[in-house]
C-alpha cells in the first residue's frame, strides 16, 4: 500500500523540519510504500521512500512578494500531484510549512477521498498574531480561521507535538478529540551525558564559568532581546559567559546589539555546520530557548530534544503550560522563566552559577529523559499505527 508525505523541506535540506520529516518518511516506509512530495531542490529519488520533487525556487526572506509566489507555485504543484496520484486508501500526511500548504493538500485529499492528516508544528493565524505580524481582527486572520474550520472538518487526524496545542484546537468544531494524536519529537543525537571538554573549540571560557548558550533559528516568535538584556545585567558576573549563535531576523538583532554594546561576557558564533552540531551543543553548560509571550500551544521548539540529549539542562522562556515548560518542570530537566522577563532570566542564571550540583542533577535528568521517553522508535511506531488506522477506517463500509 502507499502513503503520501507532503513537505516543502526534505533531505538534502538541513533544516530541522527536513530532518524530522525525512525520518517520519523512513519510519512510515517500514510498513508502506511511501511517496514524498517535496519542494527541496535535489531531493528527487527512487526507492522507498520515493521522492517526487515539485520544481520550485527560494527567494530571499526579504523578497516577500517573490516568496509568496514561490510558495503558491509549490502548493499548486502539490495539489496537482496529489489529485493525480492519491487514492481512497492512501493516507496523506502534510506539515504546516509553508502555512498555505495544508489547505492545498487537504483539498486534494478530499477530492480523491483520501484520509488526510496534518502534522501540526505551528498553528496559524495564532502564531502570526502572537508575533504581531497580523492583527487579531484583521481580514487575513479571519480568512485563515475560516479555512481552518473547513480543513479541520475534512482532516481525519491531527498530529500535535505538544500537549498544549490541544487547547487552541478546541476552538475548531472539526478538531474533535478523537482526531488529535500526540506524537512528540525526539533527538537526532544519541542521548547521553557528555562531560564538559575544556578543549572544545567552541567553548569560550574554559570550565571555570557557567557557559549559557543560545542556538537555532531566531524568528518572529522568539525573543533574543531578553537574552541580551540578561547578558547585559550579568556583565559584571565573573562566573557567567554567554555563547550565542543562530540565524534569522533575531540573530541579526543580536549581532547589531553586541556590535553596539561590546559586552565582555558575550561570544557570538555564526551558524555551525551540522557536522559540528554535537560539539557545539556540548560547549555550553545550559541552554536558553527564548519564546515571546503568548506562544503556548502555538509553536514547539524541535531544538529542545537535542539540547536535552547532550545532557544539558534548558532554561525556557515559556508559559508554564507550554509543552516544553511542562517537560522541563515535570522531569526537572531545566528551568521555566516568564517570557520577556530579563530580570528573572538573569536571576535564574545567577543561581545556576552558584549551584553547580543542581545543574549536574538537571543535566543527568535531561539525558535520561531523552533516553527513556522521547525516541525515534516510539514516534515511528505511533506514525505507523496511525497510518494503519486511517487505512482500515477508510476500508470499513459505513453501517
Amino acid at each position: 500500500m502507499t502513503a503520501f508525505l507532503v513537505t516543502q523541506h526534505f533531505r538534502p535540506d538541513e533544516t530541522s523540519t527536513s530532518v524530522f520529516l525525512t525520518a517520519i518518511a523512513e519510519e512510515l516506509a517500514k510498513d508502506d510504500d511511501v511517496v514524498v512530495i517535496s519542494g527541496t531542490r535535489g531531493s528527487a529519488r527512487a526507492g522507498n521512500p520515493a521522492v517526487l520533487e515539485i520544481p520550485s525556487w527560494s527567494p530571499p526572506k526579504t523578497a516577500l512578494i517573490r516568496r509568496a509566489l514561490a510558495m503558491l507555485w509549490f502548493c499548486i504543484g502539490v495539489l496537482a500531484a496529489l489529485t493525480w496520484r492519491a487514492r481512497r486508501d492512501t493516507p496523506v500526511f502534510v506539515v504546516t510549512t509553508p502555512f498555505m500548504l495544508p489547505y492545498f493538500a487537504t483539498l486534494a485529499a478530499w477530492l480523491r477521498g483520501a484520509p488526510a492528516t496534518l502534522i501540526l508544528y505551528d498553528l496559524y493565524p495564532e502564531s502570526l498574531i502572537a508575533a504581531n505580524l497580523i492583527a487579531k481582527e484583521s481580514w487575513t486572520a479571519r480568512l485563515i480561521l475560516r479555512l481552518n474550520e473547513w480543513m479541520f472538518h475534512i482532516l481525519k487526524a491531527v498530529v500535535v507535538i505538544g500537549r498544549d496545542m490541544e487547547n487552541h484546537l478546541s476552538r475548531y468544531k472539526g478538531a474533535t478529540p478523537d482526531k488529535i494524536c500526540f506524537i512528540p519529537h525526539w533527538s537526532t543525537l544519541a542521548p547521553g551525558l557528555r562531560p564538559v571538554d575544556p578543549d572544545n573549540r567552541f567553548r569560550p571560557a574554559g570550565t571555570d564559568k557557567l557557559v549559557v548558550g543560545l542556538s537555532g533559528n531566531l524568528g518572529f516568535t522568539h525573543d533574543p532581546n531578553t537574552v541580551f538584556a540578561a547578558a547585559r545585567a550579568l556583565a559584571d558576573q565573573p562566573d557567567v559567559h554567554f555563547l550565542l549563535s543562530g540565524w534569522g531576523v533575531g540573530w541579526h538583532r543580536l549581532v547589531d546589539a553586541q556590535r553596539a554594546a561590546a559586552l565582555p561576557n558575550v561570544t557570538l558564533v555564526e551558524r555551525v555546520a551540522e557536522t559540528d552540531l554535537e560539539n557545539f551543543l556540548t560547549a555550553a553548560d545550559v541552554w536558553i530557548i527564548p519564546y515571546r509571550r503568548g506562544m503556548s500551544g502555538i509553536s514547539s521548539p524541535s531544538r529542545l530534544y537535542n539540547l536535552l540529549a547532550t545532557g544539558r539542562p534548558v532554561i525556557a522562556l515559556s508559559e508554564s503550560d507550554a509543552e516544553y515548560g511542562l517537560m522541563l518542570s515535570e522531569h526537572r530537566a531545566g528551568w521555566v522563566v516568564e517570557p520577556e522577563n530579563a530580570a528573572e532570566l538573569a536571576q535564574t542564571i545567577r543561581e545556576a552559577a552558584r549551584n553547580p550540583e543542581d545543574v549536574a542533577v538537571r543535566s543527568r535528568n535531561a539525558a535520561q529523559l531523552l533516553q527513556d521517553r522521547f525516541t525515534r522508535d516510539s514516534a515511528g511506531d505511533a506514525y505507523r499505527r496511525l497510518a494503519n488506522r486511517l487505512r482500515k477506517a477508510r476500508k470499513t463500509p459505513a453501517p
